[in-house]
């Protein structure tokens, strides 16, 4: 029996991971879930799923709340990070939003636990502290996002010497084949009505923008140690080939599959074996065709471009890059920014915060502030400005 605990329970992803652990009552057991905030939310799935112990980070304790389903109830970030080093725990799925997630990846690392890792953010903030963790730890780092599940799964047996080429798929988002002109009346209804993919509104926005892509690209020079020169991204708007790798006789091997991260999620649980599941749609190929891939528009998507350069650059770039597009992106949403104008937001932080080294958390969180802090001075700019436009 393999144990959980559910990082970001109530999120898209978390709930994709308690519904993959429902069906495989025999393999799996829920015994933590965490969540941010939403105490009725986890609530609801502590009483449907049982786990032994539950924590709410943000919000009020309930203590003396006699509507509470039975469970060891913790609050606040310390208990969440208590989880990571639970002995009754075997997987950590580490579900949560944002650079919030990068302490508890590093503390499931150094504990020598498996973490079935969806929130990208901790390798972009932090990537080389990561690696680290796991190497100093033991711990076992395996991806949740479906483009590094398809590339672990078509590396399976090969050595990383044997590859020439790693190219990841980007559906295009909403607004594949539009002009950066048409992307100035865009509302955020419009960016969250994603065309292949359910998910929450942070990932949806980051798909619409490509920056998610950007994120990935540099996901996957850290988790396996590829320069950027092997990477490549290419538009595939059907989401059913999911990466393909390339070696270096030539050969290519790809993961093809309906979208759904229930797959995913259930390889990173029971990786390297793989468990039925007859619930999850069998492939087709005559319906899945035809099979289009595209290049790349860097013009449009620009906040892809710059992803691509904070990788490449280094040090401070990607946590800047990561923590200011996570502030264009609440900036959009609450329409304080127009959609081109969270690429401004992202190019300022890196054009302050570019360069140096990023050696412990502490220092990769401070950059996380001080590039929040930028972004949001960017932000107050261009809100000024079309405001005294519309005035």
């Amino acid at each position: 029996m393999i144990r959980v605990a559910i990082l970001g329970s109530t999120g898209s992803i978390g709930c994709s991971a308690l519904e993959v652990i429902r069906r495989h009552p025999g393999r799996f057991q829920v015994v933590a879930l965490a969540a941010n905030r939403s105490l009725e939310s986890l609530a609801e799935q502590v009483h449907r799923h049982r786990p032994a112990k539950a924590v709410l980070v943000d919000g009020m304790e309930a203590e003396g709340r006699g509507d509470l389903p039975q469970a060891q109830w913790m609050w606040g970030r310390e208990a969440l990070l208590g989880l990571t080093q639970d002995p009754d725990v075997d997987v950590v799925v580490n579900a949560l939003v944002g650079a919030a997630g990068l302490e508890p990846t590093l503390a499931t690392l150094e504990a020598g636990k498996r973490l079935a890792l969806a929130n990208k953010e901790s390798l972009v903030a932090g990537g080389a502290l990561v690696v680290a963790a796991a190497e100093r730890g033991g711990g076992e780092l395996i991806p949740v996002d479906s483009e590094h599940s398809a590339i672990l799964q078509c590396l399976e047996g090969y050595e990383m010497d044997s590859v020439s080429r790693m190219v990841l798929t980007a559906s295009g988002g909403p607004f594949r084949g539009r002009s950066l002109e048409e992307l100035w009346t865009v509302h955020p209804s419009h960016a969250l009505n994603h065309p292949t993919w359910s998910m929450g509104a942070k990932i949806t926005v980051d798909s619409a923008t490509l920056a998610n892509k950007a994120l990935e690209l540099i996901e996957a020079h850290f988790l396996y140690g590829i320069d950027y020169d092997c990477l490549g991204v290419v538009v595939h708007p059907q989401s059913i080939v999911h990466s393909f790798v390339e070696f270096v006789d030539g050969s290519v091997l790809a993961q093809l599959g309906f979208p759904t991260m229930e797959l995913p999620i259930l390889y990173a649980m029971s990786y390297p074996e793989r468990l039925e599941d007859f619930s999850l749609q069998t492939f087709d190929p005559v319906k899945a065709s035809p099979l289009v891939f595209e290049e790349l528009d860097r013009d449009t998507f620009r906040l892809f471009a710059l992803g691509e350069r904070a990788g490449r650059e280094g040090g401070a770039s990607p946590a800047a890059y990561n923590a200011a597009n996570e502030a264009a992106v609440e900036a959009f949403l609450r329409e304080r920014i127009r959609f081109p104008e969270m690429a401004d937001v992202v190019a300022a932080a890196l054009d302050a915060l570019s360069g140096g080294q990023m050696e412990s958390l502490e220092e990769v969180l401070q950059v996380d502030v001080e590039a929040r802090r930028v972004a949001e001075a960017e932000i107050d700019r261009l809100s000024r400005r079309e405001s005294s436009t519309r005035s």
